[in-house]
Order: C-alpha cells, then structure tokens, then sequence
C-alpha cells in the first residue's frame, strides 16, 4: 500500500473530523479574542467603530478558515510546504515592487477590502517547510554541516527581505521560530553554540557602525534600543511610549480601575492603544488580575499545542505543531516585555488582542494546522 493510499484509508469522515477537533484549543482561541474585542470597544470610547467591529468580522473569517484548513488531511500540507513558502516569498517580492508605505516602512501589499502582510505569512510558512524537511531527512543526517546549510539559508533569506522593509521585529521572529524548528528537529547543540557567538559579535558589529557608512540598522531602530536602555534620556521624544507604557502598567494596582476608566488611554497618553500597546490598556483597567488571566490563557493554548505534538505519531505533524507554538509565544512574550520595558520596542503585536488583520487570519489558519494534526493522527 502507498503512503497516499495508506493517508486516504485513515482519513475520517466529515463529520469525525468535526467532532474530533480540539474543542478546547477552539474556545481558548475565541476567549482570548474575545478579550481583545472587549478592549478595542473600551479604547474607542465605549464604540465597535472604528476597530471591534471589523476585528470582530476578520476573527469570524478567521475561524471559517480555520474550520477549512483542519479538515483537510495533515498529509496534504505537508506535500504543499513548497508551495507556500515560495508563495511567500513572491509576496515578499511583490511588497519591493508594489507594496503600501505605512509609519515609515513598506510591509503591506493593498489588496482593496485589507492590506495583506506577507511577513505575517512567512512565519507560518517558514515552519511548514522545514518541518518537511525534517520529516524528510534521516534523523542520523539532522546535524552534518552539508545538510544544515540548506535549513540556515531557508530561514535567512525570508529574513533578509523582512529586515529591508524594514521590520526589524518579524525579522528577530523568523530567526528566533527558525532556530527552534533546527532545535527541536535535533541539531546538534555546537551550532547553536556557534550562532550565539555569532549573535554576540553581530550585537557589537550593530552598535559599533552607528554613525559609519555601513551603518547596520536605522536611525530610528537605534533609538528604540537607545530607549529601552535608559527611557529618561528623553521622555517626550524616543522615550515617550515606554513611559507613558510604564504609568499605565502601574496605574493598573491589582484589580485596575476598571472597564473603559483607564486615565492613560481614554486621554490619549497611550501610543497606538489599538495595536501594540493595547496590552497596557488592558492592565490599567483590569490590573494585575486581568494581565495574569489573558497570560494564563495564553499558556493553555500553548499547552493544548504542545500536547498534540506528544499525541500525534509523524514527525511533520509533530514539529508543525511545535513551530505554530512557538511563534505563538513569541508573539505575545515579545509584545508583553516590549511594553513593560523589558525589551525594545519592535512593533509586534499582541496575538488574537491587537487590531489587525493579516495577523489574526495567518495565525488562525496556522492553528488550522494544529487542528488538522490533532484530527487527523492515528487512533
């Protein structure tokens, strides 16, 4: 029997697949979406125009490709890796040629009813093909210089073109997603050794050609990470985000001052309340108590994830899995010490809360993936 032929046999039926979803994976999902529309309402005013409401569309378009993507056999993913990462690599492309210039930077393609993100894509992407490369190598050959190349190259390049539009934070994703798939792939620990001396001396490398002709980030990157060192260097320049960031944060207490009362947001003190910082408004309203709940959460969709990794027997769903997971905490543990000051502000966004569109529909069609894993493994 063929390996075709042996997926089609175990595949269920529609409705099994309906109702072998990972329910609790779905409802975790919608909770913490929930979350977010409740806080882009309060960052309005008290209104679903002009961001709950089509964040509350978008999500619902979400889940349906969600729905979509996990009936579909894990199998088929695996054999279309290729196809999606090239095509997002062509995005990549177009956004050179043709893509919307927005806050300085040219990341998103206009395609009329949304603005697309082709680097949102790639994370996903990324992960699907090099877990297939994985589950088509020998585990015995995972760690020889010759076959670590490939996997090295994959990840850099996407990352290149990000850097270029430049989006300084997806790029530290892609890297950081695209060593964890080698990692958990089995690479062995020396080229990881290798690369954090590498990464130590490129921190230099960055910090010593400020001000030269080959000057390695841009201006306004070097003040960012000039911020996150000392924010009282200029408090109502550089350093106004994080300290208005900070005061909300405290402001919060234990239990905030509660639902649409927060002083910093509702008086327009908060930089992009609606995006990156919407964290901030939620700990001012809702305190400490409301902060831990939305990471709680967060932890059980990565347990949910991790635990279906452990379930299934193949080795592509199994990494996928892991992949998804790990940009997913990525995601919110970069957005959430980024706005606490415990690291630079890179503009990432705080999944399933912040307002967006390309963010929230590449993250649940990724969650597709796991569900399809999670639907379709060997009972």
């Amino acid at each position: 029997m063929s390996y075709l032929e042996h997926n089609l046999k175990s595949t269920p039926s529609g409705l099994r697949k309906f109702l072998f979803m990972n329910w609790p994976l779905t409802l975790l999902l919608i909770s913490v979406a929930s979350v977010g529309f409740l806080m882009l309402y309060s960052v309005a005013g008290g209104s679903f125009t002009p961001w709950a409401e089509p964040q509350m569309k978008r999500f619902a378009l979400g889940l349906a490709v969600m729905m979509v993507v996990a009936m579909v056999p894990i199998w088929f993913w695996r054999n279309m890796s290729v196809v999606a990462y090239l095509t997002s690599i062509a995005l990549l492309f177009a956004v050179e040629l043709v893509g919307t210039v927005g806050m300085g930077a040219q990341r998103w393609i206009d395609l009329g009813f949304m603005r697309l993100q082709p680097s949102e894509l790639m994370k996903v992407t990324l992960v699907m093909l090099l877990a297939a490369y994985y589950d088509w190598l020998p585990a015995k050959r995972t760690s020889r210089p010759i076959w670590v190349i490939l996997p090295v190259l994959l990840i850099l390049f996407p990352t290149f073109m990000v850097l270029r539009q430049p989006d300084l934070g997806t790029a530290i994703l892609l890297l950081a997603a695209g060593g964890a798939m080698m990692f958990f792939a089995g690479v062995h620990w020396a080229y990881f050794g290798a690369v954090i001396a590498a990464g130590v001396g490129l921190v230099a490398a960055v910090f010593n050609s400020r001000g030269t002709d080959w000057q390695l980030l841009k201006d306004y990157q070097y003040r960012r990470i000039d911020t996150f060192l000392d924010p009282s260097t200029d408090p109502l320049g550089a350093g106004y985000h994080i300290t208005q960031s900070k005061i909300a944060l405290g402001s919060g207490g234990w239990s905030g001052r509660g639902f649409m009362q927060g002083t910093q947001s509702r008086l327009n003190f908060l930089p992009e309340k609606h995006t990156d910082f919407i964290f901030t408004t939620l700990a001012e309203e809702f305190g400490f108590v409301g902060g831990f709940s939305l990471l709680a959460l967060y932890t059980l969709i990565i347990i949910f994830c991790v635990a279906t990794a452990l379930a299934t027997r193949d080795r592509f769903s199994s990494l996928v899995t892991l992949g998804i997971a790990v940009n997913f905490f990525l995601f919110f543990a970069v957005n959430m010490s980024m706005v606490m000051g415990l690291a630079p502000v890179v503009g990432v966004p705080l999944p399933m809360v912040s307002y967006g569109g390309s963010a929230m529909l590449v993250l649940l069609a990724a969650f597709g993936l796991v569900q399809s894993a999670h639907i379709h493994r060997a009972r």
